[in-house]
């Protein structure tokens, strides 16, 4: 039986808003709002024991303005800011899974979302990608998945090529990219192509494959769609430049570095008893 390897990586900050979201204010005895450190440990123990890592590194976001934000000043400009005491909570996060010995990856100028691709990119063995939203759905192939939350921290689905290609009606992993160039993203801000709709968008992908194979065979495309199209090409393909996840991230990236291996246990247990997370003790592996 040959001996599979598995790599863990963490989209830390979509992981700690949805446990923000998810959970209630718990307090220190200090009065320090750890909900959601909470609930990112309930995430990251459930993925350990589920999936047995060899290896497991975390990526977050850096505070200021990324590549994206350079070419389009408005790339999500419409987000509501979250509170401070979510913000206040992600250096807690750092120093637990600093106990644990997992390695942390952030750069300033990328989004997480960038490293993981390049990460994902690197790696040689299979990839499960830890994440709170479904930007990462488009990195999915052969050897990465995404163990995505569902609903709350708890409810959880392992979304394979096969299960992103049910969800998305028959697209592709590859093909999101192309099709959130067409429909847009409220939530980054990216317009999309105004008028061209999920429904539409997702006609178009699955009739031509990619954006390219749309416009080279717009002539076919029904006059009304055929329209918005033409008017809005650059549009289509800066939305999709702005979509796509970056896989060449200048990272100093050693897999063996980031072996799950026997970590300080006395010290991790120092950590929760400190959160006042006694429960979280047994579930220690």
């Amino acid at each position: 039986m040959v001996d599979k390897k598995c790599l863990i990586v963490i989209d830390s900050n979509s992981v700690i808003h949805r446990a923000f979201h998810a959970l209630p204010p718990l307090t220190t005895k200090k009065g320090e709002i750890v909900g959601a450190v909470y609930g990112f440990l309930l995430v990251f123990l459930k993925a350990i024991k589920e999936f047995q890592p060899d290896f497991v590194v975390a990526c977050f976001d850096v505070k200021g303005p990324t590549f994206r934000h350079e070419k389009y000043k408005e790339y999500k400009a419409k987000r509501a800011k979250a509170p401070q005491s979510l913000y206040d909570q992600i250096p807690i996060v750092k120093e637990v899974l600093e106990a644990f010995g997992v390695p942390i990856f952030e750069k300033q100028g990328f989004e997480a979302d960038d490293i993981i691709g390049t990460i994902a990119k690197l790696s040689p063995i299979e990839t499960i990608i830890v994440s709170g939203d479904s930007d990462n759905f488009q990195l999915v192939d052969a050897k990465t998945k995404v163990y995505a939350l569902r609903k709350g921290v708890k409810d959880t689905v392992l979304y394979d090529e096969a299960l992103v290609t049910e969800k998305y009606q028959g697209l592709k992993p590859k093909q999101l990219v192309d099709y959130r160039a067409l429909r847009g993203d409220p939530t980054d801000n990216i317009s999309g192509v105004s008028g061209i709709g999920e429904k539409t968008g997702m006609d178009l992908i699955k009739e031509y494959g990619t954006l390219e194979n749309i416009y080279d065979n717009i002539a076919l495309i029904t006059a009304k769609i055929r329209e918005k199209l033409a008017q809005q090409k650059e549009k289509a393909f800066f939305s999709r430049e702005l979509s796509e996840i970056y896989k060449d991230v200048p990272l100093e990236f050693n897999l063996e570095a980031c072996r799950w291996s026997n970590y300080d246990k006395a010290k991790v247990t120092q950590s929760l008893q400190s959160l006042g997370f006694l429960s979280l003790i047994p579930r220690l592996p």
